[in-house]
């Protein structure tokens, strides 16, 4: 992805089949973070194969595709990629970016959300009262991504101590049901739904247990839409994963129902359906090895301990003890800062995202 002269964006998309033109009605897919799969509609009004220049591309081209606006690294065309694909881990901190100088916000947060239409690896939310909160694999990314903003786009930024990003799975199976306007009840809709535990990493999973006919498709694409954002912050206030809910009841009344009874009453049953299942709140962890001199073991260890370390495993190499185990990723930086004053500067780290834990008080 790149942008144009005059801004606009210009895709660099890869054909497998198939053949692609300027002002042809295509579908776009995008694989979302929780499972979803969202589609949108464009007519490119330029398509150019790469090297030859020709306005056709078939199968086997790479072309540069312009006038789609939606459209961002990763999608595609034909079918999503599939379930829980990735390249790599999730991003395991976030932290709230704001620019140096008051009244940029707008400014800061359409940068922001540019970056993250370029590069897979940078993912932003809007936070309650428009702030914005930026995804990290770790520290160094905060200063390629503020030199980034300040060359590119003029903006320059402050960020806050990171944190970690932690999430909930559900503890068991829950169900719940409202019907319409029933024991006073704001919503002219029924909805019933089922939340329970999905496999790890398969994200958010929905399914009907009704008949797809029962409603009409504005109707469905209203409850899911009121899943996904229920989703989006648990019981316990972090976005909730590795869950299947099924619509398993539904009823309206035409013509006063609309969707938005729809959307609004799936929101309050699944919250309930939640807090009926119960969750438990994980956070995720990198998998280390160090390598410290033979004095600084017991210290070194120590340290590790207090910063929610596992240690699970550890040899012994002539002079020197390497380490191996498990520590939350909120704790990594902390533990590279702290490493060569605990090793007299003869300490080697190394570390990687490596799954995710339940919370527990340390």
């Amino acid at each position: 992805m790149e942008r144009g002269r005059a801004g606009e964006k210009v895709a660099y998309l890869r054909l497998r089949g198939g053949e692609l033109r300027a002002r042809q009605r295509v579908t776009f897919l995008r694989r979302e973070p929780g499972g979803g799969v969202h589609a949108y509609e464009g007519r490119p009004s330029g398509v150019a194969v790469v090297g030859s220049g020709a306005r056709v591309a078939v199968a086997g081209d790479i072309a540069t595709v312009r006038g789609v606006p939606e459209i961002r690294v990763g999608d595609r065309l034909g079918e999503p990629g599939p379930a829980g694909q990735a390249h790599f881990a999730p991003p395991s901190l976030e932290t709230v970016v704001r620019p140096r100088i008051p009244g940029q916000e707008p400014r800061l947060h359409a940068a922001l959300v540019a970056l993250a239409e370029q590069d897979p690896l940078i993912g932003t939310r809007t936070l309650p009262g428009g702030g914005t909160a930026v995804l990290l694999y770790g520290e160094v990314q905060k200063e390629v991504i503020g030199e980034t903003l300040a060359r590119d786009f003029g903006v320059e930024a402050e960020f806050e101590p990171s944190r970690p990003v932690y999430f909930e799975r559900p503890s068991g199976t829950g169900a719940a049901r409202e019907e319409m306007r029933q024991a006073g009840g704001a919503f002219m809709a029924t909805v019933g739904l089922r939340v329970e535990p999905a496999a790890p990493g398969s994200g958010v999973l929905y399914r009907l247990e009704v008949d797809l006919g029962s409603l009409p498709p504005a109707f469905h694409r209203a409850i899911e839409e009121g899943v996904r954002h229920t989703l989006g912050a648990g019981p316990r206030g972090w976005p909730v994963t590795d869950v299947l809910v099924t619509l398993t009841a539904t009823g309206y009344a035409s013509p006063v129902t609309a969707a938005g009874d729809f959307r609004g009453q799936a929101r309050a049953v699944l919250t309930e359906a939640l807090r009926r299942a119960g969750t438990r709140v994980y956070e995720p962890c990198h998998r280390f090895e160090l390598e410290v001199p033979a004095d600084a073991f017991a210290t070194v260890s120590a340290a590790l301990a207090g910063l929610g370390a596992a240690l699970d495993g550890t040899s012994r190499r002539a002079e020197t003890w390497v380490l191996e185990g498990e520590i939350p990723a909120a704790s990594v930086h902390e533990a590279e800062r702290r490493l060569p004053g605990l090793s007299h500067g003869e300490g080697v780290w190394w570390s990687r995202p490596s799954g995710d834990r339940p919370i527990r008080a340390r």
